[in-house]
């Protein structure tokens, strides 16, 4: 019988990931509700807002989380894991929060910003791990 693999800090951030997604996706579908749109946004701005804010985490967060499960895999200290993972939620939380209210602001930027930095620190530390050998 083969040793199953659990990446425990990646698991977790997934699985609140995957929470959070849910009223995301509620938000937009009571809208459409709401406007009686079911297609596109129909020039609704709400709607708009609600599902760029919902596809930009969901283009985002996934390929977020696979690399940090990658760089769990090759060894990724606790430290960084937490830490740029906890910058991840924050900043996929702070844009989503600042595009369906405002639209724009500081922090839609700074969500960004902590979404993108991850998508840089985990791989890089994956391929460091694999140029190191």
């Amino acid at each position: 019988m083969q040793a199953m693999i659990f990446l425990p800090v990646t698991a977790l951030f997934v699985a609140v990931f995957a929470l959070l997604q849910v009223p995301m996706t509620v938000a937009v579908g009571l809208r459409r509700a709401k406007s009686g749109i079911q297609f596109m946004d129909g020039g609704d701005g709400t709607l708009l807002k609600r599902m760029r804010a919902h596809g930009n985490f969901t283009e985002t967060a996934p390929m977020c989380l696979l690399a940090m499960g990658a760089a769990e895999l090759a060894g990724a200290p606790g430290v960084l894991l937490w830490s740029v993972g906890g910058a991840l939620l924050v900043g996929r939380i702070l844009h989503y929060g600042t595009l369906v209210t405002s639209g724009f602001g500081i922090g839609r930027a700074i969500g960004m910003i902590l979404t993108l930095a991850p998508l840089l620190i985990f791989p890089g530390f994956v391929l460091a791990q694999l140029f190191r050998q």
